[in-house]
């Protein structure tokens, strides 16, 4: 476990979230001494008091423990959410994907997925979802909404 990172992990989610170490400390049943420490590296939690800090602030535990937020450039995400690197947009629209962003989803060669675009400020992005999922989702809003109105 690299003191640093966790340590620069945990002061980074208990601000983010607008907890004094008084309040971190009462939320997990330690002292506040206890997260100074924590946070400045002095000394590491155990891993029933990580495990309690990665689900309070609702991160991995392997992320809490191991993302290093200077090296990777972003902020540590949220517990099943991913940021895998920043990529140039291609000749002609095109986009490599990160190996790991691949892997990930199992994607393959030939898979169907439906490009989705958000264009509002606050959240404009897009999304790619495989073809299947999207399919089954929808069938299943069709399906409630039928239901319902019966």
């Amino acid at each position: 476990m690299n003191k640093i990172t966790l340590s620069r992990n945990l002061s980074f989610l208990r601000r983010e979230n607008n907890y004094s170490q008084e309040e971190l400390a009462e939320k997990i049943g330690v002292t506040r001494q206890s997260i100074a420490k924590w946070e400045n590296g002095e000394s590491l939690p155990d891993i029933i008091n990580c495990d309690a800090l990665a689900t309070l602030f609702d991160v991995s535990l392997d992320n809490l423990i191991h993302f290093d937020q200077k090296e990777n450039g972003l902020p540590i995400p949220p517990k099943g959410k991913h940021m895998f690197n920043t990529i140039p947009l291609e000749k002609d629209g095109y986009v490599k994907l990160p190996e790991k962003a691949v892997n990930m989803v199992n994607m393959q060669e030939g898979d169907q997925f439906l490009v989705l675009g958000d264009e509002n400020p606050e959240s404009i992005g897009i999304a790619l979802v495989p073809v299947e999922f999207f399919t089954a989702m929808t069938q299943g809003i069709l399906n409630h909404t039928k239901d319902s109105r019966k």
